[in-house]
């Protein structure tokens, strides 16, 4: 191997392990099976999303990960996979991903990675139900708001009683 290869290769664990580092999330898939306009689709729904969608081989992202400081991740390093890089939060990658599966049995998801921890494909698609912060920041809103209106309920009450007395 000439000392060109060596540097690309370098250089190259180099980007995936910054970008690991980088993630709030990641998840791996299979994407043996997929045609061409499957694979286009699901690229276009991740770019759409701000979700950075590679292939790489396995031995690059071995190397990227073990660097990253999750050698753990090895494990789930077999066969054609593409990893899926979420920069903006934690969620929308698994949620694509799972969404995708659903429609096209033939991307399996494999593992994934959120809050510094390796997650199984199951912890991957448990992470997809989780709604979107917004909608979280929503709920709780909806809540804080409704306990305010009963707080301020209650205090006109005690006001008026105390009137009243």
């Amino acid at each position: 191997m000439n000392q060109a290869n060596v540097e690309r290769k370098k250089q190259l664990v180099e980007e995936v392990s910054e970008k690991i580092s980088k993630a709030k999330s990641i998840v791996l898939v299979d994407y043996r099976g997929l045609n061409v306009e499957q694979v286009t689709d699901l690229r276009n729904k991740y770019r759409e999303a701000g979700i950075d969608y590679k292939v790489y081989k396995n031995s690059s992202m071995r190397f990227a990960f073990d660097k990253a400081g999750f050698p753990e991740f090895e494990k789930y390093l077999k066969g054609p996979n593409a990893i899926a890089f979420g920069y903006d939060d934690a969620v929308t990658a698994a949620k694509i991903s799972a969404e995708f599966a659903k429609k096209n049995d033939k991307l399996e998801i494999k593992a994934g990675f959120v809050d510094g921890a390796v997650i199984d494909a199951e912890g991957v698609k448990a992470l997809a139900s989780i709604p979107p912060r917004e909608v979280l920041l929503s709920m709780l809103l909806s809540a804080l708001q409704g306990n305010l209106r009963n707080l301020a309920y209650l205090l006109d009450q005690v006001r008026e009683k105390k009137e009243n007395n």
